[in-house]
């Protein structure tokens, strides 16, 4: 099993995953890449995690308040335990894309339903993902479709829908704006009721006909009697659509792209890249299973080894799965779904309709000491079998410093970091001689390998995926 092989399957389960232990690394370099990419598109061959699980547990959740960490807490817990972890990295892309926060919506039911909803069709047709998009009641409160009538035309909706969920700035006109958004009226949810003792009643979408605007109207060159299916059907014609979904993918899967305001104005990175993408979204009647399973099988992913700032979800899932003992529905995933908030990535709330600004403005030096602190906690105990694990590797192989350096650098990545950086880790050993597995020697020795796997998470690469 040669180390290339080992660093592209670790590179592609930090990609379509939140990383994965070195067993379940070498155990996927058995089965074989494509294999793998084939069994993470295939989400409906493993077992689901059964929420049911944790609500019986932590039932505060079914209508969840605004105490921190309890709205996110059910999608976290999910997120640890999946088996199918590119389902949960989708519904973590696609509200990304349709950022939506409880902090306007004020009913965390209503968001985490459309993460449901994205489990569900993620991987299908962007088309069905947008028509349901657009029929969320939360989606409709956030963006005031419900203040959309016939008579009465509000364009929130009718923007975003174009600026951010389809075709992007510049490829379209103010009066296809103020068209979309008419075809978009009558869309509403049915009335809200006061809130119970235990959080909001469930909202539902209503089309009220008579509140729709049934004139004829010219959307991108067509004319019609349009109704919201229909400019769902006329955006995913374009070719612009195609380019910026494309865009997307690539800065959310493959390498950090600048914001999205900046895209009218700034080209992608890799322009083929976004072009191949695009193409075969049009190609396959923009089916995201085909889409993804080209993107994860070309040269461009698989050469894009970090390169990409992990966001704070990645970074907390990431360390919580690697480390392991993390199973069970307990009150720490409260404190682990707020650990993502105190990163900079409050899940369910993101700060506009833009979403987050990802890449590099993810650090700064307070996030940055976050993200180290919780990671080094994590991997300081060594009670945890994945520590444990890592603990045997070392056993087996690992006397000298450098010895230790250079396996835990491997367990812990792949990582390739710079030699300054390395010698400084090695002189760190060095101060404590040689390492020693026997008696009461290995306890010291154990003491000695948490320490370098907590300055190793330390490090600027680690921040990479």
């Amino acid at each position: 099993m040669s180390n290339t092989d080992i660093e592209l399957m670790a590179h592609l389960m930090r990609r379509a995953g939140f990383g994965a232990t070195r067993d379940e690394i070498e155990a996927r370099v058995a089965a074989g890449y494509e294999a793998t990419v084939e069994e993470l598109l295939h989400p409906e061959t493993q077992e689901p995690v059964d929420i049911y699980e944790f609500l019986r547990y932590q039932f505060l959740q079914w209508k969840p308040g605004t105490l921190g960490g309890i709205g996110q807490s059910g999608w976290v817990w999910r997120m640890i335990n999946t088996k199918a972890p590119l389902q949960e990295k989708l519904c973590l892309f696609y509200h990304q894309i349709f950022a939506t926060g409880v902090s306007k919506v004020d009913h965390y039911d209503e968001i985490i339903d459309m993460v449901d909803m994205f489990r569900e069709k993620g991987l299908g047709n962007y088309r069905d993902i947008l028509l349901e998009v657009a029929k969320c009641p939360g989606m409709i409160y956030w963006l005031d479709n419900n203040e959309n009538h016939a008579t009465a035309v509000n364009e929130n909706w009718g923007r975003e829908l174009l600026e951010l969920f389809t075709m992007g700035v510049g490829n379209y006109t103010e009066t296809d704006v103020r068209e979309c958004s008419r075809a978009f009226t009558g869309w509403t949810m049915s009335p809200k009721l006061p809130r119970f003792h235990m959080g909001r009643w469930d909202w539902y979408f209503e089309y009220k006909e008579e509140d729709h605007d049934d004139g004829e109207k010219t959307f991108l060159g067509h004319t019609g009697n349009f109704n919201g299916e229909d400019i769902i059907e006329i955006v995913l014609q374009q070719r612009a659509t195609a380019r910026f979904i494309a865009r997307h993918l690539y800065s959310f899967f493959v390498a950090d792209e600048p914001q999205v305001p900046a895209w009218s104005v700034t080209p992608p990175n890799n322009p083929e890249a976004v072009e191949l993408l695009a193409d075969t979204l049009m190609e396959s009647d923009y089916d995201m299973r085909t889409t993804l399973r080209v993107l994860f099988n070309s040269d461009f992913f698989k050469e894009s080894q970090l390169n990409k700032v992990k966001n704070p979800t990645e970074v907390v899932i990431g360390a919580l799965r690697f480390v392991g003992d993390t199973e069970l529905p307990c009150p720490e995933v409260f404190d682990w779904s707020n650990q993502i908030t105190y990163m900079g990535q409050d899940l369910l709330n993101p700060p506009s309709v833009e979403g987050w600004h990802a890449g590099p403005e993810w650090i700064n030096s307070g996030s940055l000491m976050k993200r180290t602190n919780f990671v080094a906690e994590m991997v300081g105990d060594v009670s945890r079998p994945g520590i444990r694990s890592i603990m045997d590797r070392v056993k087996a192989s690992a006397t000298t410093p450098e010895e230790l350096v250079d396996i835990c650098l491997d367990l812990m990545g792949p990582l390739d970091i710079n030699e300054n950086s390395r010698r400084e880790l090695i002189s760190h050993v060095e101060m404590d001689g040689d390492l020693s597995w026997d008696g009461d020697k290995a306890t010291e020795s154990e003491e000695r390998v948490a320490e370098i796997l907590q300055l190793i998470v330390s490090l600027r690469e680690f921040q990479f995926a």
